[in-house]
């Protein structure tokens, strides 16, 4: 844009002529240009990421190379800025020319009418007419006149007391009516994108600041506001994940990359979108959040928050760029960033291996405790690549996902008593649902006409994937479902969980207190006395070890008595591991003994580990690779 047409869309008072004359091709030819830089950016980070430092670390060493691959690593954070910001600015043009359309239409209609009816337009938007008709007592020609437009809708405006008789003077008043109506539009949505756009811009000489990053989370809502009618109402929030799929499939390119850059959380936490587009959408919101929380984090922020969100935020900080990090080390297999967010205890789904292109496709639900914070990166993030690499040891085309889709139960040391989410399996219900969810959009797309999926519980995640096995149609596209440290998944048997007891695997050691119903935790020391059942309270996940924590080892007792009466029995209905249950159980360590061995609660925790239990970990692996058959079992309960 220049001149004329640059200043009426950029904040200056707009005239009707330059509502006439305003290019609103050129305005998107401009978005157009700002898309290219954007898409230049987000390419040579890419390479960056993906080719440069993974190569360097892997051919180099010593400190040269460290200083070289750190280097590449802020010049890749720089041109996300870049990638980032000149996205914005594309969307923030394209939708101040669809907003624009409207009122140049309407104004260039009002014109086309004047023009018609040869009334004259003035600078000013008044509209003059010339004389016709006929006085009724005189007979004399009636004068003409000039009708001053009002942005006041007629339905609005205040009655006339008089109505001139000119033929002409009622259409002339509606023509310079419309024309001020679209005007003063037009001005309005330029000065709501002027506003937006000045605050567009970085200082010469690019040092992308932490600073920065919280500015453009500023500037990410502001157009998001902008764009909203323009492409937010288009996404098909309430449509199947199949829908999802085809809307997405028909967007332009351009269309696409809009979305990215403008809408990064709907599109990358959106069930049905390719995992490329999600992972993409993704790695920009990530860094959007670590923005904002920073902001938060700084001397002003953190300053106005209680002790509690204060330690939250810090939290939640230390996680995101934990999984930033990783994103950027790169490695094998690939990561895809399937979802992140900032609600309840976080967010976050992540796949080793593109599971749309992958044959054998696992997502794991963690359980008791799990939140969105380092433990979580460095464990749960562990158990799902190293699911994956066992997995592609039998089949190369092998992903696994780790899905922390919903809030599980928090176990809290300061305050035993007040463990309770851990009695109740609300909390898994309501997680069934989203993981269903989830699963549904692997099913759509994947582009294998029948993948091979396995759900993954472990903890009280086992208790999540067994409430979503036995809702209605139970777990999508689920033809295995494997049950690690399960306090039970609240059905009677393996019949109930929807892909027949031959298809049900569970892992439970001997050890693990987690699997064991109260007698057998008794018989090994965990509640005996007030320590004891503090350590039960504090750890076990189940309403025996809630109600421990609260009174000590005579609560334990109390139950464990009780229990005896059947022994099928744990905290979550029948034991996956017993014989009553029928599935398959498949050999893993025992384990440590809780306290005898100070082994704490490793033989809980060790499953998916191929070194602590190499035995378990690998036959996770034939399972999630198609290989259930193949496995070492182990004797039932």
């Amino acid at each position: 844009m220049s001149g004329e047409v640059a200043g009426a869309a950029l904040g200056g008072l707009l005239t009707w002529g330059q509502l006439r004359e305003v290019g609103c091709a050129a305005l998107e030819g401009a978005a157009d240009g700002w898309g290219a830089v954007s898409n230049r950016a987000d390419a040579a980070r890419d390479r960056i990421d993906k080719q440069l430092v993974a190569s360097l670390a892997a051919t180099q060493k010593g400190e040269a190379a460290d200083a070289a691959v750190a280097r590449l690593r802020v010049l890749s954070h720089d041109l996300q800025y870049v990638y980032t910001e000149c996205g914005l600015v594309r969307t923030t043009l394209n939708s101040l020319a669809a907003e624009l359309r409207g009122p140049q239409r309407r104004l260039r209609e009002a014109l086309e009418d004047a023009r018609g009816l040869k009334f004259a337009v003035h600078e000013d938007g008044s509209v003059s007419y010339p004389a016709a008709g006929e006085h009724m007592l005189t007979r004399e020609e009636l004068p003409g006149g000039t009708a001053a437009g009002s942005p006041v809708s007629p339905l609005l405006a205040p009655p006339q007391a008089l109505t001139n008789p000119n033929p002409h003077a009622a259409r002339a008043q509606e023509i310079a009516d419309a024309i001020a109506r679209a005007v003063d539009e037009a001005r309005e949505i330029d000065a709501r994108y002027a506003r937006a756009l000045r605050k567009l811009t970085a200082r010469d000489g690019l040092h992308v600041t932490d600073a920065m990053w919280a500015d453009v989370s500023g500037d990410a809502t502001a157009v998001r506001g902008l764009a909203d009618g323009y492409l937010k109402d288009a996404i098909p929030v309430d449509g199947s994940p199949a829908e999802r799929m085809a809307w997405w499939d028909g967007l332009s390119q351009e269309r696409r990359e809009e979305y990215l850059a403008v809408f990064p959380a709907e599109i990358g936490n959106l069930d049905g979108i390719p995992a490329a587009a999600r992972d993409a959408a993704n790695r920009d919101n990530l860094r959007l959040l670590i923005g904002t929380l920073e902001g938060l984090e700084g001397s002003d922020g953190v300053e106005g928050l209680d002790g509690r969100e204060e330690e939250r935020v810090r939290t939640r900080l230390a996680g995101l760029r934990a999984i930033d990090e990783q994103l950027r080390a790169g490695g094998s297999p690939p990561m895809y960033l399937l979802g992140i967010g900032d609600e309840g205890n976080g967010r976050a789904i992540v796949s080793y291996g593109n599971p749309d292109t992958a044959r054998n496709v696992s997502a794991y639900v963690p359980g008791l405790g799990t939140a969105l914070d380092e433990d979580f990166v460095r464990n749960d993030l562990k158990r799902a690549r190293d699911t994956a690499i066992g997995a592609q040891e039998y089949d190369r085309s092998s992903a696994s996902i780790v899905w922390l889709g919903y809030d599980a139960p928090q176990l809290s040391a300061a305050d035993i008593t007040g463990n309770t989410d851990v009695m109740s399996a609300d909390q898994a219900r309501v997680g069934a649902v989203a993981y269903n969810e989830f699963m549904l959009g692997i099913s759509a797309t994947n582009q294998h006409d029948d993948p091979h999926v396995t759900a993954v519980g472990h903890s009280y995640g086992s208790l999540t994937v067994g409430q979503a096995a036995q809702r209605p149609g139970g777990v999508p596209g689920a033809d295995d479902i494997i049950l690690l440290g399960s306090p039970g998944t609240g059905a009677r048997s393996a019949d109930e969980l929807g892909v027949g007891r031959a298809h049900v695997f569970v892992g439970a050691a001997e050890n693990d207190p987690v699997t064991a119903m109260p007698a057998r935790i008794e018989a090994r020391g965990m509640a005996t006395g007030a320590v004891g059942g503090a350590m039960a309270g504090a750890a076990l996940g189940g309403p025996v070890g809630a109600v421990a924590g609260a009174v000590g080892g005579g609560a334990a007792a109390y139950f464990a008595q009780d229990a005896q009466a059947d022994d099928r029995e744990i905290w979550y209905g029948t034991d996956p591991a017993h014989e009553a249950f029928g599935a398959q159980r498949f050999r893993v360590e025992d384990g440590p003994r809780p306290v005898r061995d100070g082994g704490g609660f490793a033989a809980h925790s060790n499953y998916f580990d191929p070194v602590e239990d190499e035995e378990s970990a690998d036959n996770i692996a034939l399972i999630v690779a198609g290989r259930g058959n193949e496995i070492s079992a182990q004797e039932r309960r």
